[in-house]
């Protein structure tokens, strides 16, 4: 089996930058078991399969240890490498996924729009368990799909060390941490060791939670965001209501065949 393969910077307009994400193109859907060797080979925080034609595809998204049930950054990469085929058709990709069907449309040519689903997270009493692993207590916390630990500063987020071995034990697929920005509306990072991740250098799904929260306690719909990882991204965000869109550009680094 010979499937087409794309190593895509995400979150980035310029190479070595933003999140790595394998794309790799379908004719139909092998075993599970291949998919999940396949991320693991590619050792990149998430690798998207496709399969479909035109502008709908099935999307799904495996990390080295597991598959997820949505991930914006290789979605991001996925419709680049879409969009550069040719004869691509300029109008939004429809997506199939376990977190329903998405949508991506590109503007001003080079930036690449996420239409995904809101998690507004509700707020809780912050577990020890994350003030030991973090290190630092947060001044609040919140829980989607991922817990969320805010901060008053963005030094605090770029300090932060946490303990990932602890960071694994909490109940949650990952672990956001967030404040407002020095130069953006506010940064952020994320940290997901349970599914194999310690650092997540740029977390789209992570800003379904994120909008909503900095929307509501700044009082605008449209935000500029910024992942202070060690590689860094930037993302254009916008409140939807019961959906966000997430902006970002991407860059191709390398695309060749996996010969199976």
């Amino acid at each position: 089996m010979e499937i087409p393969y794309s190593h895509i910077d995400a979150f980035t307009g310029t190479l070595f930058a933003g999140n790595p994400a394998g794309v790799c193109l379908l004719d139909s859907w092998p075993d599970d078991a291949l998919l999940q060797a396949i991320a693991a080979e590619n050792l990149l925080s998430e690798t998207a399969f496709l399969v479909g034609s035109g502008s709908e595809y099935e999307l799904r998204w495996f990390t080295p240890a597991t598959e997820v049930d949505l991930c914006g950054h290789a979605t991001l990469a996925a419709s680049y490498v879409l969009y550069r085929q040719p004869g691509s058709n300029p109008g939004p990709l429809l997506f199939h996924s376990q977190s329903g069907d998405l949508l991506v449309s590109r503007e001003n040519n080079d930036l690449l729009f996420l239409d995904f689903p809101s998690r507004k997270a509700e707020k809780i009493t912050c577990p020890d368990l994350l003030v030991r692993a973090l290190g630092a207590r947060p001044v609040a916390t919140y829980a989607s799909r991922d817990l969320m630990a805010l901060f008053d500063s963005e030094e605090e987020i770029r300090a932060l060390k946490p303990d990932f071995s602890l960071l694994a034990q909490l109940d949650f697929l990952g672990c956001i941490v967030t404040a407002p920005g020095d130069e953006v509306d506010f940064v952020s990072r994320f940290f997901a060791p349970s599914v194999g991740i310690d650092e997540d250098p740029v977390t789209g799904s992570a800003h379904c939670t994120l909008i909503p929260y900095w929307s509501s306690r700044l009082k605008k719909n449209e935000l500029l965001a910024r992942q202070v990882s060690a590689r860094g991204g930037e993302l254009f965000c916008r409140d939807k209501g019961r959906r966000v869109k997430i902006g970002g550009r991407a860059t191709l680094y390398m695309s060749g065949t996996l010969h199976i």
